[in-house]
């Protein structure tokens, strides 16, 4: 929808969760300055044009570069990293002083590639188990014991996955599987986005949080059972409803 309104000169800001957002976008415009960005915030949408702040707000920023699928050119590569670089710090500037975002922190390319990965630990394991677990939020789901051990099993998962995916670990300055627990046990007031959209019959964002990590994962030689099997069951269900919502309109 948006694609004749960019021109070469055109920043694409992607503030979505997962992990692989950036691809689709360097495909179709190779050489424009894509700025990816990774945002916490604890908020719902309790009614039609009503949001709800529940905690907190935090958004990252790196530049994307050629990505994964290789579509820019080496002559151009250093020239699309510094752009992108670039307009990330001249809107980081801009979200602090004119928008009054505090908690704004600019990266590197891997540095905001390692964010993303860390927050697929909250993102894979408690929007999935909300919707497998009949619509428990992220609290309530620590107070079950099978739930926790589940919760802490695919972050587990995700965690000793970075090193092959990333190049590295994460760093030990990021929360641990057992903080990122603790830290929930608290957030009592919100439901996770994927509950939303399933309660709002809308599609789930099943690629970018659980197979873009899949097939990544696989990619590089590390099978994550756990996220693939509630990747499966999750996009069946998908699936079942959507083909049950094209037969009630026939």
């Amino acid at each position: 929808m948006v694609a004749p309104l960019v021109s070469p000169q055109s920043c694409i800001v992607l503030i979505q969760n997962g992990f692989g957002v950036e691809e689709p976008y360097r495909k179709r415009f190779p050489l424009n300055p894509i700025v990816s960005a990774v945002t916490i915030v604890s908020a719902e949408q309790i009614k039609q044009g009503v949001i709800r702040q529940n905690r907190w707000t935090r958004i990252s920023l790196g530049p994307f570069g050629r990505g994964a699928a290789g579509v820019v050119a080496d002559a151009d590569a250093n020239e699309v990293v510094g752009l992108s670089h670039e307009r990330m710090e001249k809107l980081g500037r801009w979200w602090t002083e004119y928008g009054g975002i505090r908690d704004v922190e600019t990266h590197t390319e891997l540095e905001l590639q390692t964010i993303r990965w860390h927050k697929l630990c909250i993102n894979a394991a408690f929007n999935s188990t909300a919707v497998l677990s009949g619509g428990r939020g992220n609290a309530d789901q620590l107070r079950d014991p099978e739930l926790r051990e589940h919760i802490l099993g695919i972050m587990n998962e995700i965690w000793n996955a970075a090193p092959r995916v990333l190049g590295k670990p994460l760093p030990a300055s990021v929360a641990t599987p057992e903080r990122l627990v603790r830290s929930n046990e608290r957030n009592e007031g919100a439901k996770p986005s994927m509950l939303l959209d399933w309660e709002a019959g809308r599609p789930m964002e099943l690629e970018v949080i659980l197979g873009n990590p899949v097939r990544t994962a696989r990619k590089h030689g590390v099978e994550m059972p756990r996220l693939q099997s509630i990747y499966a069951l999750l996009k069946s269900m998908q699936e079942t409803r959507e083909r049950s919502q094209a037969k009630g309109r026939l």
